[in-house]
């Protein structure tokens, strides 16, 4: 049930006991034997007076009115729009809701108090049998009334002036909102009694801001990488096209040159392939909806046939293995995901690994985790470029060729497969090293 049935709903009720409990206090008073109490002859005496009676009934069931309201719109938040209910919740609705009563109480303080001053003012300064005299009595038989009807239509101007301040409040809102959409970039301005609608519409308009920004610098990455891309596919498809050709327009060559041309075909057609499937991880990137398929593995036997399957690409580049592999470690994942982490930060290691050095892989239990560490002799990545090493399309370097260098995806893939196995992947670069460690939850 919503809030304003709610309210209505309460309504409803406390008039219906409202109604039952001045019924049964009508027949209460008016039962035999009362009469002995001098309390019961005062009320009474005040009930066989029918205005007095309404008058007083409808104070106090307005006065219910009332503290209802206030109850829903203090604790519900009612008749506050929801998109503007934190901010009013800050203090300005209470603010709002304590001029009204306090305005209230003096409007009516004060006609009591002009009133009982001007009877005084009259019996003291108006002669008995003046015309003067006579509106006098005419007012005095009717105080009642008068009081009821100047408090009515002094209640209904102050809620007239609030309702009206209130909606100049929301009109102001929605159109500095407008002008938010319209221009972004304008800071919203609102007056000093809105200061925390303001800062909230300010938050907004910046958090979108950022994600407008966000959003276009990965278009625009995206756009560099497929025009990149279709660069580096028509180098290595132009060499493969070229040196079949020399082999079909000259069927005479010696054995040695085609199986020189053959195997240059055959390694521009493999990074043909490999610039293809990183063409396919650009097109379908979408780690949100990367599922895992978890089983218990030995991470220390992983990681040790990793670095076996790697020699030969090591032996191609001079490199070598310096490895520190703790036997017995296991974890609960997804082996195929996992395995396309550690290749694509062996693969970034060979990549840019100085000439004839080594690369330490390690891995140790530390406390409840798993800690693999993989290092390598290479150029010092700068600090601000290490910072933004894991995004989305972000290559450290920038000089491509069509032999080095892939979409700028297998580390932010890899940080999103460790994310969603519960561990923390990070890079470090100094003193020309490059030393990226995983921590996984390990298994006891």
């Amino acid at each position: 049930m919503s809030n304003r049935k709610k309210f209505v709903l309460t309504l409803i009720v406390y008039s219906a006991a409202f109604a039952f409990l001045v019924f049964f206090l009508f027949v209460f008073m008016f039962l035999e034997g009362k009469d002995d109490y001098l309390i019961f002859r005062i009320f009474k005496g005040i009930l066989r007076n029918s205005l007095t009676v309404a008058m007083i009934l409808f104070f106090l069931w307005n006065c219910g009115i009332a503290v209802i309201t206030l109850l829903y719109v203090k604790e519900k938040g009612m008749f506050v729009p929801e998109e503007l209910r934190s901010p009013f919740d800050k203090g300005f609705k209470r603010r709002i809701i304590q001029r009204m009563l306090i305005s209230v109480l003096l409007f009516t303080a004060g006609l009591l108090l002009f009133v009982v001053l001007a009877a005084k003012f009259i019996r003291l300064t108006v002669d008995y049998g003046t015309w003067l005299y006579y509106i006098f009595s005419l007012v005095r038989d009717n105080i009642v009334w008068i009081i009821a009807l100047t408090w009515l239509i002094g209640f209904s101007f102050i809620c007239y002036r609030f309702v009206s301040v209130l909606t100049g409040y929301l009109d102001q809102i929605v159109a500095r909102t407008g002008d938010m959409l319209l221009d972004p970039s304008r800071p919203v301005v609102l007056s000093y009694r809105l200061k925390g609608i303001q800062d909230e519409l300010n938050r907004i308009r910046e958090q979108t801001l950022e994600n407008a920004r966000a959003a276009r610098e990965t278009e625009q990455k995206k756009n560099d990488l497929i025009v990149y891309l279709a660069h580096d596919l028509k180098t290595p498809l132009t060499s493969i096209i070229g040196y079949l050709t020399l082999m079909n327009d000259e069927p005479d060559i010696s054995a040695e040159t085609r199986a020189k041309y053959t195997g240059i075909a055959l390694d521009k057609a493999q990074r043909l392939e490999e610039l293809i499937n990183e063409f396919f991880d650009v097109t379908r990137f979408n780690l949100t909806s990367m599922e895992l398929q978890s089983e218990r593995i030995s991470l220390s036997r992983m990681l040790e046939q990793l670095a076996d399957e790697f020699m030969p690409v090591f032996a191609e580049k001079g490199l070598s293995w310096q490895n520190e592999i703790d036997g017995g470690i296991e974890i609960l994942c997804d082996p195929d995901k996992l395995e396309r982490v550690f290749d694509n930060l062996i693969r970034n290691a060979v990549t840019y690994s100085y000439k004839n050095t080594a690369v330490m892989l390690s891995l140790r239990r530390n406390g409840d985790k798993a800690e693999i560490t993989l290092k390598n002799h290479g150029k010092t990545i700068p600090p601000d470029k290490l910072e933004r090493i894991f995004e989305q399309f972000y290559r450290a370097d920038t000089s491509r060729t069509s032999s080095t260098g892939g979409a700028g995806l297998g580390l932010a893939i890899a940080k999103e497969i460790v994310r969603l196995h519960g561990g923390e992947i990070s890079a470090e670069s100094e003193n020309e090293s490059v030393c990226f460690t995983v921590l996984l939850p390990a298994v006891p």
